[in-house]
């Protein structure tokens, strides 16, 4: 009964995460606000003071400006609030946003979801771009008005069509998804490209994902790495996992390991956890950087320790072989345990091996054909043959040679060549 070799995902998965959470929009939402070109020229406190008792609204939204930044005077969120509602209730737009803002995070106020909806909404009905995409970031996330996907839509529309990146990219979302609107891959791909050209990671990101699997634009690897180098060199660790595996397997760019090993580390660093895994891989094979299994132990075991299944089993097997780590049979089983009672088929396979053989654990049979169940009927062919072989054997299971036969052809179909001749035998 053999082992595996270690395992490594090879491509992440689509990654769709709207800009949802609502602080962070929040947050978003400050920044834009206060970097804006009304922010950046605040005059001095005494005329900015002056002209806002005068009445006039965008001195009194740059005095709660300064206020809340501590500019020229020292900082007092009740004070800002002050002077955002007197300008709002003028109708300044930006005002009235940044008193949603203040609402929402209880600055200066009580904080009151309601409150926040009613002055991003005034805002944003002002044509306020930041507010519109904020109102439906709330929308989306049924935060302080009720869920409603088509109003998130369409106030990301609104946002996105004055060229607002981050609804750009939040639209592209909700049409690859059909959240509110019809699903159009093209109208995602358009959107995530407007989004892109402004640096916008994520959207970067997902637009080498469209070219990569050609969904809504004609499939290129070339393309998709172009987008995946732009996201990554803003530090997006998923685009740094995915530039890692196209240098690894050379899509769309000339193959280099050592190039892979870059950026592997690089999403590694920052806790990715299939960046993990391969880097790991990558140290036991020695392909782009010095070979190591203490390396290799190192990273799989970071990435075990998140819960991921592959890690955890390619871990059991540096424990098996005492690979960068003292030889251990029972730590072995512990790992593949992890990773088995997740459906990871390796770690099934190999955990009814260390029952078959009694090493970590008693000697049983009939567990052994259980991992070996679980692990033949997600297509792993060795399990197959092996439950073939105990059903033929009637070890830790009846006897049975249909059953076996059954169990043998299934392998015998993945051309394992020993299930063949098993076949061969019982006819």
């Amino acid at each position: 009964m053999t082992r595996l070799t270690f395992i490594r995902p090879q491509r992440l998965s689509l990654s769709l995460s709207l800009l949802l959470a609502s602080m962070t929009a929040f947050a978003d939402n400050q920044t834009d606000i206060l970097d804006s070109p009304s922010c950046i020229e605040i005059p001095s406190f005494e005329r900015c003071f002056v002209e806002a008792e005068q009445g006039d609204a965008q001195a009194q939204f740059k005095l709660g400006v300064m206020y809340e930044r501590g500019l020229g005077v020292s900082q007092s969120y009740t004070e800002a609030v002050k002077w955002y509602q007197k300008a709002a209730n003028q109708g300044d737009a930006e005002a009235q946003n940044e008193l949603g803002l203040m609402y929402a995070q209880g600055r200066g106020v009580p904080q009151s979801d309601s409150e926040t909806a009613k002055w991003f909404r005034q805002a944003a009905e002002q044509g306020n771009a930041v507010a519109q995409y904020t109102l439906g970031v709330m929308y989306d996330n049924g935060h302080g008005v009720p869920q409603s996907d088509s109003e998130a839509v369409s106030w990301y529309q609104q946002a996105a069509e004055q060229g607002y990146a981050k609804a750009q990219y939040n639209l592209g979302v909700m049409y690859y998804q059909g959240q509110g609107i019809p699903q159009s891959y093209s109208e995602a791909v358009q959107w995530y490209q407007k989004a892109a050209i402004q640096g916008h990671a994520q959207a970067q990101y997902n637009l080498g994902l469209m070219y990569y699997d050609g969904q809504g634009i004609a499939q290129s690897y070339t393309e998709a790495f172009n987008w995946y180098q732009k996201a990554a060199e803003q530090g997006d660790a998923q685009a740094q996992y995915n530039l890692g595996v196209m240098y690894d397997n050379g899509q769309g760019v000339p193959q280099s390991y050592s190039e892979a090993v870059k950026w592997y580390q690089q999403s590694a660093t920052q806790g990715f956890v299939n960046a993990q895994i391969n880097l790991g891989v990558m140290y036991k094979q020695g392909l782009g950087v010095v070979q190591s299994n203490s390396e290799a132990f190192k990273w799989f075991q970071i990435a075990a320790e998140q819960g991921d299944a592959v890690a955890q089993y390619n871990l059991g097997i540096m424990y098996e072989n005492g690979l960068g780590v003292p030889q251990s049979y029972g730590k072995a089983v512990r790992w593949y345990q992890k990773a088995a009672e997740q459906g990871e088929a390796q770690a099934q396979y190999n955990l009814g091996v260390m029952y078959d053989q009694g090493q970590g654990v008693p000697q049983s049979y009939s567990k052994a054909a259980q991992w070996f169940q679980k692990a033949a009927l997600q297509g792993h062919v060795d399990a197959q043959f092996n439950l073939g072989l105990m059903y033929d054997k009637g070890l830790g299971v009846p006897q049975s040679y249909t059953e076996a036969a059954t169990w043998y052809q299934k392998a015998a179909a993945q051309g394992d060549d020993q299930a063949r001749q098993a076949l061969q035998r019982l006819e």
